[in-house]
């Protein structure tokens, strides 16, 4: 499968690291390097994360510690459309990313 990232993703990764850099710059390396792999592994291994209808249409989630990563799959693309933390309200905040 390709992957492609949301116009979204960049910004939510920065985000999450400047708040964990201000602890420890090691670990917010640490945490960037972790979501990095996790969003390949989902790329090789997508379909075996079921839909989540309540998120929204064809989403999926991936937990990575206390985040998730939302992303879809439409034909032979993995699109990663957010990086979030678990705690935040979900559907108000990926209301604003459907199509």
């Amino acid at each position: 499968m390709r992957l492609r990232l949301s116009p979204y993703v960049p910004g939510d990764l920065e985000e999450i690291a400047d708040y964990i850099a201000k602890d420890s710059p090691l670990q917010a390396l640490r945490f960037l390097r972790a979501i990095h792999a996790r969003i390949k592994e989902i790329s090789r291994q997508s379909q075996i994360y079921r839909l989540r209808p309540e998120v929204g249409v064809d989403a999926r989630l991936a937990s990575a510690g206390h985040y998730v990563i939302l992303f879809r799959i439409r034909g032979d693309v993995v699109r990663i459309e957010r990086v979030l933390h678990g705690s935040r309200n979900l559907l108000s905040i990926l209301g604003k990313i459907e199509e």
